[in-house]
């Protein structure tokens, strides 16, 4: 192998090695497989392209023109000429897939899903750093300074991650880039010869100047390393999606700090096509009513009209006793609830789901308090998974009269939870003054928006609806009438604002299903969404508006006979102990895994291309099954090709006089080639009928086997020596009584590697290279001569 070429696949190896460091930011690595394939075959087309040999510009340029075409094939083959030349339709599926990929960052979390646009921002990542990679290292001969898009690759994958494997990705990058750089410093000694340092060196003399590059690339990636070890170390902590910070409190103790958490929901697909329903938490609680029993995790009070989220708020640490719920006054019933949590192992959350409003929580590891959302946030990487708590409550019970005379609210809280953005669609607030018409007081306006969404207003229960996204979304909610949890309250939320109502919405799990052993099973069906609404002297209050799901508070029963709306006092059917294709189709509405905010709500869901099924899944099938192909083919192929090859020198049916001496030369092609597996080498110096005694001799063969070899070879003496050559049959089954009588001479050890492992399948590589010699030949053959520039002196 040639210096250049070991340089070129080092240089693929450190830009793989490099972006591993990406695999904890993605919850699939098969992302990896497909963009170590399109890097192969960027390294085989910048080498060919070196050997022909093209212009270094123009080397690049055939190697990015052969990218784009590879990421079309993979990306947007059905928007391009023939599959894989892209044209306008094809750039703006590019430009679609981009956008989606950059909306799709910012609210996942990390690990997030490989969507199409996540994907595409991936592999066309790590295919432009391999480039540069690529282009520096191998084609303009500078290793080191190849080492500064490995380092802004790593950088990035590393200020994204707060994983604690995160020093295993470093040394996997930098060991990658050492190697780099120590192939480059053997091609360049190779080109000058081998340095001896037989003499010593004189004190004060100059170093050699062979040494003094393979030092100062040491030395720069020495400095590298050490920036990419640094770097990431300075750079602060984003996780909102995978660009926001996560929830997770900046300082310690009770000094406090901000958090600007991410949305908690999860994506209902995937909770939806999960094999079975699993359970995430399991309760055993002291309340009486268990239909009540909603389990929080966070709530939503930040509003721009498209999606809502967290707002940016204070934390502190964990207070003993937790203040009183803001807005209730001590008049309205409440009674304490003690309920312990116990986490599956498998649910890694940020927030700690309680019941709402907590008093009192008693756990262990490193958690934060939020006051205004009365939450806990894990801190330091602390998630819920395996947790068991214990969490005082209060379970609220206000009476109508109570909300319908609930005073104003207080002006900073009112003026934070009804703002509305200006590009709301105005059908929204148009359609909750037309709902709510002729209502005396908030409260009634509340209830008829409630049980206008669940009983009057003809809207379906419906997980397979496609919402668009923006803030057209809520208006195709408003008119189509089909959607699930997250539709239902983010919708009445957003016109409950528009009403002058303070509104918000929280995520977690409605009532789960009793169980035999007194315990409360809370499972992924159970996943959830709802909206609270503000009202002074009781506080934030849930409501309930998606059809079939949840329980309707007692507070706001109807009031009109005949209604369809399901008794406040009886679980839903949502809250059965059969999952049903509704409640799994909710499952998907909180945050159960990590915290996106792709519930398919109108505000949130974004219908990624390719999501979800469709050509996608074929093809990573087809991927996944060529590359275990592949896998099984690598350490198969010598036993792979000498089975092809014996199949075709000894099937020869030509009977012509030109195909009776090509199928004698096969024949004894594969005598000699089955001798030499098993342990007798060629010798090319001797005649035919020397090399057959040899071959009976070393083989310890029978007469038998004996008079089979020597007719073989003479039959390749007369196709060598005879004016005319008479044709000769039965060679084939003479080599097979040959090569059975070799394998029967040979112990099991030396049939085995003959079998796995054939010598002279290197035959193959041998006729490799010479169609790749005879091929150089040809094209630099074809290109026009090269003029000499003139040495004379200028004028």
């Amino acid at each position: 192998m040639s210096g250049r070429a070991r340089l070129a696949l080092c240089a693929a190896a450190a830009t793989l090695m490099a972006a591993c460091a990406l695999l904890p930011l993605v919850a699939e690595p098969m992302w990896l497989l497909q963009a170590a394939l399109l890097v192969a075959a960027q390294t085989g087309v910048g080498a060919a392209a070196r050997r022909v040999p093209l212009a270094r510009p123009l080397t690049v340029a055939v190697q990015a023109l052969v990218s784009v075409m590879l990421l079309t094939l993979f990306f947007a083959r059905e928007h391009a000429l023939a599959g894989l030349v892209p044209g306008p339709d094809a750039a703006q599926h590019f430009a679609l897939l981009l956008r989606q990929g950059s909306h799709d960052v910012s609210r996942y979390a990390a690990p997030a899903p490989v969507t199409d646009g996540i994907r595409l921002m991936l592999i066309g990542g790590v295919l432009a750093v391999h480039l540069l990679v690529d282009t520096l290292a191998v084609t303009f001969r500078g290793a080191a300074p190849a080492g500064l898009p490995l380092l802004a690759l790593y950088s990035v994958a590393a200020g994204l991650s707060d994983g604690a494997a995160d020093w295993l990705w470093f040394l996997v990058a930098a060991a990658g880039y050492l190697m780099l750089l120590l192939a480059e410093g053997r091609d360049r000694l190779a080109q000058w010869g081998r340095v001896f340092a037989g003499a010593p060196r004189v004190p004060g003399a100059p170093e050699s100047g062979a040494v003094a590059p393979v030092r100062t690339g040491r030395r720069i990636g020495a400095v590298a390393l050490g920036v990419a070890l640094v770097v990431p170390m300075a750079l602060p902590t984003m996780r909102e999606g995978l660009l926001g910070p996560a929830g997770a409190g900046a300082g310690a103790g009770d000094g406090g700090g901000t958090i600007s958490a991410v949305n908690p929901l999860v994506s209902l697909r995937d909770s939806l096509n999960a094999d079975s329903d699993r359970q995430v938490l399991s309760l055993r609680t002291s309340a009486d009513d268990l239909s009540d029993l909603y389990v929080r995790i966070v709530s939503l009070d930040d509003f721009d009209g498209t999606t809502w989220k967290p707002a940016q708020r204070r934390i502190v640490g964990v207070p003993d006793v937790f203040p009183a719920p803001p807005g209730l006054a001590p008049d309205v019933r409440r009674t304490t609830v003690r309920t312990t949590v116990n986490a599956a192992d498998w649910y890694a959350q940020d927030w700690l789901p309680m019941p709402y409003p907590p008093s009192g929580v008693r756990i262990g590891g490193h958690w934060r308090y939020e006051p205004a959302g009365m939450t806990l946030v894990g801190d330091h990487g602390q998630t819920t998974r395996g947790a068991a708590y214990v969490v005082d409550s209060l379970e609220v019970r206000p009476t109508s009269e109570q909300l319908a005379g609930a005073p104003a609210p207080p002006a900073a809280l009112e003026r934070d939870y009804t703002r509305v953005p200006g590009r709301l669609p105005k059908v929204v607030a148009r359609t909750a003054r037309e709902v709510t018409a002729g209502a005396a007081n908030h409260y009634e306006e509340a209830v008829r928006l409630q049980d206008w969404f669940a009983v009057d207003g003809g809207f379906t229960y419906d997980t397979r609806v496609e919402v668009g996204h923006g803030p057209d979304a809520i208006a195709n909610f408003l008119r189509d009438k089909q959607g699930f949890c997250v539709h239902f309250s983010f919708t009445m939320a957003a016109m409950a604002r528009t009403l002058g109502i303070p509104a918000r919405v929280a995520v977690g799990f409605a009532p789960g299903t009793p169980q035999a052993d007194g315990s409360v099973s809370v499972s992924l069906k159970d996943a959830h969404a709802w909206p609270e609404l503000y009202f002074q002297g009781v506080g934030w209050t849930r409501f309930e508006p998606t059809p079939s799901r949840g329980t309707v508070p007692s507070y706001t029963r109807s009031e009109k006979p005949g209604t369809a709306q399901p008794d406040p006092e009886l679980p839903s059917r949502g809250a059965s102990s059969a999952p049903s294709a509704a409640a799994s189709e909710a499952a998907r509405c909180a945050g159960v895994a990590h915290r996106p905010d792709d519930c398919g709500g109108p505000t949130a869901a974004v219908a990624a291309p390719g999501g979800g099924g469709g050509p996608w899944t074929g093809l990573w099938a087809a991927l996944i099954a060529l590359g275990a192909l592949a896998v099984l083919a690598v350490p198969l192929s010598p036993m792979l090709w000498r089975l092809r090859a014996r199949s075709l020198r000894l099937g020869g049916r030509d009977r012509s006089e030109e195909g009776a001496a090509a199928h004698t030369l096969a024949a004894w092609r594969e005598l000699t080639d089955s001798a030499w597996d098993l342990g007798i080498v060629p010798d090319e110096s001797q005649t035919p009928r020397g090399a057959a005694a040899r071959i009976v001799r070393l083989g310890r063969l029978d007469p038998e086997a004996g008079a089979a070899v020597h007719r073989v070879a003479e039959a390749l003496e007369q196709v060598l020596y005879a004016p005319r050559p008479r044709p000769v049959t039965g060679l084939a089954q003479d080599v097979r009584r040959v090569v059975t009588a070799l394998n029967g001479a040979a112990d099991r050890r030396t049939r085995l590697r003959a079998r796995f492992a054939p010598r002279s399948a290197v035959r193959a590589l041998w006729s490799l290279r010479a169609r790749w010699t005879a091929l150089g030949t040809r094209v630099t053959s074809a290109l026009p001569p090269l003029r000499p520039r003139p040495t004379g002196p200028r004028g």
